[in-house]
């Protein structure tokens, strides 16, 4: 059985948290046998230390002493304290030409050990201490280390897919759009031959005339929409417009098209009537026509709803509220992904569409201020004001 995308996730979190997991248990295997191995061979010295000085004069011409010489000298990497039965430091090893011979440094290495609670091994009557390696420290912080490249790698690893879905995505729409305008314009051109046609061949009937007229502001509506999607993936141009006949605009246009039972009223602010938004008008109103027309179907006909532009310290912000059916405060994101829709007809790509208009050309924000089941939504598009 295929797994969809939330099982393959879950999937690969799970074989990389094993991955983490053995990995952290492996280093950590590894450090506590050297840990032992290196506490052998402090032993191993120890034993070989003492052969030697324990031995004769007439011993040791006779005996080989290439093994304990040789444990003794190989012991260079393991920091070593001997300390005498009245806790005077005699000698230091390991730890540095300069520092073996620092009794103030021998005497803050010995209180470090004795505060980390380190056994002494009993050594001629003394007592000797000894530290971990420089290796085995560094070995101790390894899993630490790896967990962070990994977590760096894996979120590199997450931009870097986002980036490219993204960039998949955006083509795909890119190449949607601008196809879907370049298929309206044949049958735009044929519509406006045949409108140019009736007026030249019933000159006079005012009937065919108004009816002509109608045709051909549709046929304007058309073109407009054939160029907002050409629009898309392209940088479009932005100049200075007065928020209030933006709105204004939209607000004409959608009440004409609103269901006789439905309240639908137009709120400006007093600073609106002077405020300017640098934005593409026709990009912009398209944004502003699809909140309000998804507003318009979450209502089913009847209710209420609000356009509203108000300025905001250096924002114009308009927002669209309805009296629909709601959304869920855990849809209040997921909408605006690619392919989401409640209704039974469409792609969900509008606010898609609409979050890319406002974001990433006009450097703006759209989100669902607020919004519940039953009691209606509220969506605002937030954009720098022009200076």
């Amino acid at each position: 059985m295929a797994l969809d995308s939330r099982q393959w996730k879950l999937t690969l979190g799970i074989l990389g948290l094993l991955i983490v997991i053995g990995s952290v248990l492996s280093a950590r295997y590894l450090v506590q046998s050297l840990a032992k191995e290196e506490q052998d061979k402090v032993e191993q010295w120890i034993i070989a230390s003492n052969s030697i000085l324990e031995m004769s004069d007439e011993e040791a011409a006779i005996c080989d002493l290439t093994l304990p010489q040789a444990i003794l000298s190989n012991n260079r990497t393991i920091p070593m304290i001997i300390v005498g039965d009245r806790g005077e430091i005699i000698s230091g090893k390991n730890f540095g030409v300069k520092r073996d011979e620092d009794s103030t440094y021998l005497a803050r290495k010995l209180q470090e050990l004795q505060e980390e609670g380190a056994t002494p091994i009993q050594y001629q009557g003394n007592r000797l201490y000894f530290s971990e390696s420089t290796l085995l420290k560094r070995l101790r912080y390894f899993p630490y280390i790896q967990l962070a490249l990994l977590g760096a790698f894996i979120m590199l690893a997450y931009f870097a897919f986002s980036a490219v879905r993204k960039s998949e995505q955006n083509r795909v729409w890119v190449g949607m759009a601008k196809e879907t305008a370049h298929q309206l314009g044949t049958p735009i051109s044929a519509i406006m031959a045949w409108v140019d046609h009736l007026k030249e061949e019933y000159t006079g009937d005012e009937e065919i005339d108004m009816i002509a007229n109608e045709m051909g502001r549709d046929v304007d509506r058309l073109q407009l929409v054939a160029d907002r999607f050409n629009k898309i993936g392209s940088t479009p141009e932005l100049g200075p417009e007065p928020v209030a006949d933006v709105v204004e605009e939209v607000y004409n246009y959608m009440s004409k098209r609103a269901p006789r039972k439905m309240a639908f009223s137009l709120d400006l602010g007093n600073c609106v009537r002077t405020c300017h938004i640098a934005i593409n008008r026709h990009l912009f109103q398209w944004v502003l026509e699809n909140l309000v027309r998804n507003a318009l179907d979450a209502m089913d006909g009847q209710g209420t709803l609000v356009l509203s532009a108000y300025v905001a310290g250096d924002l114009a912000c308009i927002e669209v509220k309805d009296s629909g059916k709601g959304i869920p405060a855990n849809k209040h994101k997921t909408v605006f992904r690619p392919g989401y829709t409640t209704k039974k007809r469409g792609w969900g790509l509008g606010l898609s569409l609409a979050k890319r208009i406002i974001e990433e050309y006009h450097g703006g924000k759209i989100f669902v201020k607020e919004s519940t089941v039953g009691n209606g939504s509220t969506f605002a598009v937030e954009v720098p004001v022009a200076n």
